[in-house]
């Protein structure tokens, strides 16, 4: 008896191992569950779409469409504006109908001033410049913003006398940017010069050409000239006949401008 009772009291004291409980039949069923689910997601993810049911295959495809649509709506970046470049045709207006100077066989100087613009609008935009045609009192001149605007108009057709010939180029009188209408100038009478062979006619600018009506309106940052391309009298074979030259020298005088490009000390006017 009390070997029996040494071996009970044995097993049960401090320093036995108690039994683990059995798990039941829901917990192995669980186990079952857990595994079933992982390879029906396996087997789902690796079988074609041709042998998934009719509803579970066209799920996938809906999803697949759905992103390819998102993906396909995503907004495309847009392009960043070209530098504008503003030039105003001279006595182009509807209004005051005014075609500028007429010469006795009908030429105008209206006909003159589109046709060398749409020259220079062309090059610059070549350039890589967007360019506004304006007309002589535009709306658009009310605060407008350019890099520069320039102003183009043809002198007298009148003879005046052997003089007469040439061009001229004026800045506003009381711009905010004296350093900066000068240097525009500048390039414009060099550039002009050498591409047309004209002389720079600078006694004959008149306080019309440095008062011009644009250079009040447009925004103060925009730096602005106008050119008379010639005299419509003794200047006229370049000023019909050669256009292109014309065209050539009053864009590379804004695009020296514009680029800063050289210019010696006695090209300033």
């Amino acid at each position: 008896m009390d070997s029996e009772t040494d071996m009970e009291s044995n097993e049960s004291g401090p320093n036995s191992t108690p039994n683990r409980p059995q798990r039941g039949m829901f917990y192995q069923l669980q186990i079952v569950i857990i595994v079933a689910f992982i390879l029906a997601t396996l087997f789902t993810a690796w079988t074609p779409a041709s042998l998934l049911p009719g509803n579970l295959s066209e799920r996938f495809a809906q999803v697949l469409a759905f992103q390819a649509t998102e993906t396909a709506a995503l907004p495309t970046p847009t392009a960043r504006p070209r530098p504008l470049i503003g030039l105003v045709v001279g006595h182009w207006d509807d209004q005051t109908k005014d075609p500028g100077a007429v010469c006795a066989d009908g030429l105008t100087e209206i006909e003159v001033n589109q046709a060398i613009a749409t020259r220079v609008k062309q090059v610059l935009v070549n350039e890589g410049f967007d360019v506004d045609l304006l007309r002589e009192f535009d709306e658009k001149l009310q605060g407008y913003r350019a890099l520069t605007l320039v102003s183009i108009h043809a002198d007298s057709c009148e003879f005046v006398n052997d003089e007469a010939t040439g061009f001229k180029v004026a800045a506003a009188l009381s711009n905010q940017y004296p350093e900066r209408a000068s240097r525009l100038t500048a390039c414009i009478i060099d550039r002009y010069g050498q591409a047309t062979g004209l002389a720079y006619h600078s006694s004959t600018v008149t306080n019309d050409m440095s008062s011009y009506h644009a250079f009040d309106e447009i925004e103060n940052n925009t730096n602005a000239v106008i050119i008379e391309t010639g005299f419509l009298n003794l200047d006229r074979q370049i000023l019909t006949k050669g256009q292109d030259l014309i065209a050539k020298g009053i864009s590379d005088g804004i695009l020296c401008y514009i680029r800063n490009e050289d210019l010696s000390s006695n090209d300033a006017p």
